[in-house]
Order: C-alpha cells, then sequence, then structure tokens
C-alpha cells in the first residue's frame, strides 16, 4: 500500500455514496495494520459547500472527485479495496487539505 493511491470503497454500506478512499498515510509506517484514508466523492453528488483548501477536487478516470479531508479515518488494511490510480500530481493539495484541517493554516 502507498501514499497518494486510490482505492474502490468495497464497504456495501457507503459505497454508492462514496466510490473511492485516497490513502494519505506516509509509507514509512506501512508496518501498521492500519492506513489513514480519505472519502472522495464525486462532484455532482457532493452536497456539501466546498472549501478550497479544505476540500479540493481531484481528477481520477475522468471524473472530479472531492477530497472529504474532515472525514478522514484510520481504516484496517483488511477493509481496504482494489487500488485503481495513483494521485500523486495532487501531493500539495492534499498535504496542504490535511494540514488546514489540523493546523488551520
Amino acid at each position: 500500500m502507498a501514499q497518494f493511491t486510490v482505492y474502490r470503497n468495497k464497504n456495501p454500506r457507503t459505497r454508492s455514496a462514496v466510490p473511492l478512499l485516497l490513502d494519505v498515510q506516509n509509507d514509512l509506517l506501512d508496518n501498521l495494520d492500519t492506513r489513514v484514508l480519505v472519502p472522495l466523492r464525486p462532484t455532482v453528488t457532493a452536497g456539501i459547500k466546498r472549501l478550497q483548501t479544505l476540500t479540493p477536487v481531484l481528477e481520477i478516470e475522468g471524473k472530479s472527485y472531492l477530497m472529504l479531508t474532515p472525514l478522514l479515518a484510520g481504516v484496517p488494511k483488511s477493509e481496504i479495496g482494489t487500488p485503481i490510480a495513483r494521485v500523486e500530481q495532487y501531493r500539495f493539495d492534499i498535504i496542504a487539505a490535511i494540514d488546514f484541517l489540523v493546523t488551520g493554516v
């Protein structure tokens, strides 16, 4: 598992609203049994007010997804679905969103 990898959400209860999950955990902590993931929701169905720094938009497989940074969570590796994309090109936006969530800056 690697930082900035996008996975399909394999949880049947939440997958329709949140089809993708973004791994934001640093690879130095790969030996932990969990990964920190951020839900990604299609922008057309997000239904929430977007805050530019906190909830950046990521383009994945030709579709736009809102990064729901305030909903990040630790997830057991066994519950993480199939990897579908890498989004290192959004590294600065992703880090800025997490930094804003934690520090407000």
